[in-house]
């Protein structure tokens, strides 16, 4: 009974490896014939390589910095017309304490100016209360300030021009290895040849993508930049130049002729 029930596993096992040994090749066959499907993040960023992590890195830095740059430079917290119509109206009555106290308690761009470079003010010179001394601090105060704030938006530039540098070291990676495939080879096979020349053309294009938004974003923050702080120095030359009209109102108005209108 035990032989016999031997036998017939044997007879089974034998038909089954002869069976797997017959289709074997076949199954092979189908796998080879169809590959699994790529998804889009294989076929335009895996495929590109472990360069493709540090422009990632850069594409989120600079994501950060156009977001963090566009909510600093608003006219809110440089120039805020509350702040500058209340330091208008101080300086016009020649409230100067006034305005100085009212601009160190504001955070702006316009009220540290203001604190900074009205103190200059020479009250024994009326004809210009001491405009040089004043023009000298503002300029000091926009070197100092200036340099700080521009240097969040310098980064971006970096980023513009780091963005097609780090495309083409992977595209001579990508390169490197394709010659390297033919040297062993010794023939230009495509199928061989295709994963050197997706890390060459992706990290390429990435780096691309990645910089020329950034340079556009560094020239449009640049110049918004520039113009709010010029709008804050016209506003602190309007303040003085207010404050020295109400001091010499006396002598312009008796330099006028009688009869003829201002």
């Amino acid at each position: 009974m035990i032989q016999q029930f031997a036998s017939r596993s044997t007879k089974l096992t034998a038909t089954i490896v002869t069976t797997a040994l017959i289709t074997a090749p076949a199954l092979f066959a189908q796998g080879a014939a169809a590959p699994s499907k790529k998804t889009l993040l294989d076929k335009w960023v895996i495929d590109g390589g472990w360069t493709m992590f540090f422009i990632g890195a850069a594409i989120v830095a600079f994501i950060a910095l156009a977001i963090y740059n566009s909510m600093l430079l608003t006219k809110a917290k440089f120039c805020p017309a509350d702040l500058k119509a209340a330091l208008m109206d101080h300086m016009a009555n020649c409230r100067v304490r006034s305005a100085i106290e009212l601009a160190a308690s504001h955070p702006s761009y316009l009220g540290r100016m203001v604190a900074y470079s009205l103190p200059n003010i020479d009250a024994t010179r009326p004809e210009d209360l001491g405009r040089d001394q004043i023009e000298d601090a503002m300029a000091d105060f926009t070197v100092n300030e200036n340099r700080k704030i521009m240097t969040w938006i310098t980064y971006i530039s970096v980023i513009a021009q780091a963005s097609p540098m780090l495309g083409l070291f992977g595209t001579v990676l990508g390169m490197v290895d394709a010659f390297g495939i033919l040297a062993e080879t010794g023939s230009a096979d495509p199928a061989q040849l295709a994963g050197s020349i997706s890390v060459a053309l992706l990290t390429t294009l990435w780096g691309l993508i990645n910089a020329i938004p950034c340079i556009i974003a560094f020239y449009i923050l640049k110049n918004k930049f520039n113009g709010l702080v010029a709008e804050c120095v016209h506003s602190t030359e309007e303040m003085l130049n207010a404050a020295i009209a109400t001091v010499n109102a006396d002598t312009l108005y008796a330099k006028i002729p009688e009869g003829i209108a201002v």
